[in-house]
């Protein structure tokens, strides 16, 4: 079981993260943890693995959790047996088998005979059975690695795990292997994800936000499904304050109008009945005073409405308005792109393709790269490009332009600030007034400006990636997106699809995330 009691967590600038976290996760639970990019959920999950120190609050746990967190750096100079922490134990076990028998390596084995066993079975299901315990982790590739610490948790079988973005870097074999170990675990589980799949095997969901947790009591359809009825409420609640202060200035206007009407039809009879200057005087601050009380009471009642509708503004999602606004009129749909015939690839004298490739690109079509990893897809988009040649068969590419968008979202340099990255792309001679204008659309407004790319978040360097494209203006004949769902949250992802769904040329994308392609109407699938 797990406690957690207001807990709260300032980074070292003081910027308060969240205040006041709480909840209770039983045994066997399993739980999504979702929220926009930069609420802090790898935050939380590193505090729960006491890998942080909340800054308040107070943290209970029955037994030590298993972590997983989403980047591997820091394990780079250990071996796999270090990293998944069974080397002491290994080398206790094998010193034993030899006849070492000493008591310092029967406390360190523990009575953990079937430890190597239970090490190499759990590589084979991950698929890692060419793997030896003493590689070391800076050998081994992103799915690799995620595989790695994955085979751990039936290595150590902990009672809780946090899952930080497992299913990142990990291809379409790896992800059913996930989904069926969590579907089958009895371990408790907390996991940050943006892969709805795998959030729809989850009987409940936990949103962080900036005023707390939420708790939804299902898996992810359920908690759309309730997010899109609050959605509605809010439409409805705010429509309803935005008629009410209609009506009020309306009132207002209407009030002070009449009060000016009456105030002048009396001054002109008191001015014929010839009421003396100071009783003209008098009556004239009288009617001043009135009016003024009058608008008092408006002011404060539009005020009030004022209040609460920026309110519910607030509380509204960021709105998805972020089109790429291409002139299409240069693509020519059904135009040859890239043709291949009996291509093939080769690293050191070895064929990267059992089969040669024969591919041909469409104009304006949709499609997928599928394959596992180390498949080639990445040498693919490289001959399509033009920046790699084949080893054999014949290639050919009509003059194109193409946007190719990686992960890493390499475009944007890291050493440039936000709008000075934006003033890179404009080929087209914008002002600067325009610049910001494109800007503040895609949710950067001013005190982005002067903020450093390398301190953006993923999410946030999609957005600057798609705002550039609309300030570069002419509509590119390929966009090639290499995952590019890796490291975003849901709310972007959508941001992402609706910006794709309104681009009129060729799509490319590789892609493990079946409802992001759903999303994108991919209509056409190469597989290597």
């Amino acid at each position: 079981m797990l406690i957690l009691q207001n807990i709260s967590y300032k980074h070292s600038n003081t910027d308060l993260l969240f205040d006041n976290i709480g909840f209770t996760i039983n045994n066997q639970e399993k739980i999504a943890l979702i929220g926009n990019n930069g609420v802090g959920k790898s935050t939380l999950l590193k505090i729960i693995a006491s890998e942080l120190q909340p800054s308040n609050g107070e943290l209970k746990v029955n037994s030590e959790p298993y972590y997983i967190p989403q980047i591997f750096g820091q394990y780079n100079h250990l071996t796999i047996g270090e990293a998944l922490r069974v080397n002491d134990k290994l080398n206790a076990l094998t010193a034993i088998l030899e006849g070492n028998v000493t008591e310092e390596n029967l406390t360190v084995l523990n009575d953990d005979w079937t430890i190597e066993e239970r090490c190499y079975t759990a590589l084979k299901y991950w698929q890692l059975s060419d793997l030896d315990l003493t590689q070391k982790i800076e050998t081994l590739s992103g799915g690799q690695k995620t595989k790695v610490f994955l085979a751990g948790i039936s290595i150590h079988e902990p009672e809780l795990v946090l899952l930080d973005e497992p299913s990142n870097h990990l291809d379409h074999a790896a992800r059913e292997l996930l989904y069926n170990f969590i579907d089958s675990t009895n371990s408790s589980l907390i996991i940050v994800s943006h892969d709805r799949k795998l959030l729809n095997l989850l009987n409940t969901v936990y949103e962080l936000s900036k005023r707390g947790i939420s708790i939804y009591g299902g898996n992810y359809n359920f908690y759309a499904e309730q997010k899109e009825i609050e959605k509605t409420a809010l439409n409805q609640d705010l429509h309803s304050k935005e008629k009410a202060l209609r009506k009020a200035r309306e009132k207002e206007r209407e009030t002070i109008e009449r009060q000016q009407k009456l105030d002048a039809r009396g001054k002109k009879k008191q001015e014929k009945s010839g009421v003396a200057r100071i009783m003209m005087n008098t009556l004239r601050n009288n009617a001043e005073n009135s009016s003024s009380k009058l608008k008092s009471v408006h002011v404060e009642k539009i005020d009030g409405i004022s209040k609460e509708l920026r309110e519910l503004r607030s509380a509204l999602p960021d709105v998805d308005q972020m089109k790429f606004g291409f002139d299409n009129s240069g693509l020519h749909k059904g135009k040859i792109l890239f043709k291949a015939n009996a291509i093939n690839y080769s690293y050191k004298e070895r064929l990267l393709w059992k089969k040669d490739l024969n591919i041909e690109i469409i104009s304006g079509e949709r499609i997928v790269l599928k394959g596992n990893n180390g498949s080639g897809k990445t040498t693919l988009i490289k001959i399509i490009l033009e920046k790699l040649e084949p080893k054999s068969g014949t290639v050919y590419s009509a003059q194109n332009k193409s946007v190719y968008i990686d992960q890493d979202y390499s475009l944007i340099n890291n050493e440039l600030k936000v709008y000075d990255q934006a003033q890179q792309f404009n080929s087209s001679g914008l002002e600067e007034h325009e610049i910001k204008m494109r800007l503040n659309r895609f949710l950067f407004h001013r005190e982005y400006w002067d903020k450093p790319c390398s301190a953006l978040s993923g999410g946030e360097k999609m957005r600057l990636m798609l705002c550039c494209l609309t300030i570069n203006n002419g509509s590119p004949d390929i966009i090639i997106l290499d995952e590019p769902t890796n490291n975003l949250d849901i709310q972007n992802i959508e941001i992402l699809s609706a910006a794709i769904n309104e681009y009129k040329g060729t799509l490319i994308v590789v892609s493990h995330d079946e409802s992001f392609l759903e999303e994108i109407n991919i209509e056409k699938t190469i597989q290597l």
